[in-house]
């Protein structure tokens, strides 16, 4: 048996989780520790974007049937794309003895937790609506309608934060990313393993 877990990180838009995400893969303590879980979609590639490295690209109809024969761990419909995250990916990263992170929504986090057990869930949040409005403000990629759309999903999903095993204040980067290693460092490592802090 394998103690490797499916980690999620999840919430509102602007709160940061993508970003601590990245940063995870990418350190020297947890990049041997962990796999990015590779999600696919039916929306076009972006320029610069290849087709089993930032996304898997289906075709609705190929989406569909995998939907149908219960391939995703989770999915759902984003505007007029589909979004999912491929359950033999998973699983084969698991056997490997591998944690596999995944930055998804709230929704999906509440469908791979009631349907796995070895799922750890953290929950990524701004200290108030007001910072989170700022950050997002801050951006510039939203006009003022998707912008009060944004803070009424925040809202809702900011409720769901009690159903996460973790959640971490993202007050500043560093102290988020900080907190969120020892979390990790906890659950993934064995004691004695657990011999450097990653900063």
């Amino acid at each position: 048996m394998t103690s490797a877990k499916i980690i999620i990180l999840s919430g509102p838009s602007g709160a940061g989780k993508t970003t601590l995400h990245q940063k995870l893969l990418e350190s020297p303590v947890f990049k041997s520790k962990l796999i990015r879980s590779l999600s696919a979609t039916t929306r076009l590639p972006r320029k610069g974007e290849r087709n089993g490295r930032e996304y898997l690209f289906l075709t609705k109809k190929e989406f569909i049937a995998r939907q149908k024969k219960g391939d995703f761990l989770e999915s759902m419909k984003v505007f007029d794309n589909y979004y999912g995250t491929p359950k033999d990916k998973v699983d084969a990263a698991l056997k490997k003895g591998k944690n596999i992170l995944l930055c998804i929504d709230v929704k999906g986090a509440a469908v791979v937790g009631r349907n796995r057990a070895d799922v750890l869930k953290i929950f990524i949040k701004t200290p108030t609506l007001r910072h989170l409005k700022q950050r997002l403000q801050k951006r510039g990629t939203e006009d003022l309608e998707t912008l009060k759309l944004r803070l009424k999903i925040a809202k809702e999903e900011i409720k769901e934060a009690g159903e996460y095993d973790y959640v971490v204040i993202n007050d500043s980067l560093p102290h988020a990313y900080q907190e969120l290693s020892r979390i990790l460092r906890k659950e993934i490592f064995k004691p004695e393993s657990v011999q450097k802090s990653d900063k």
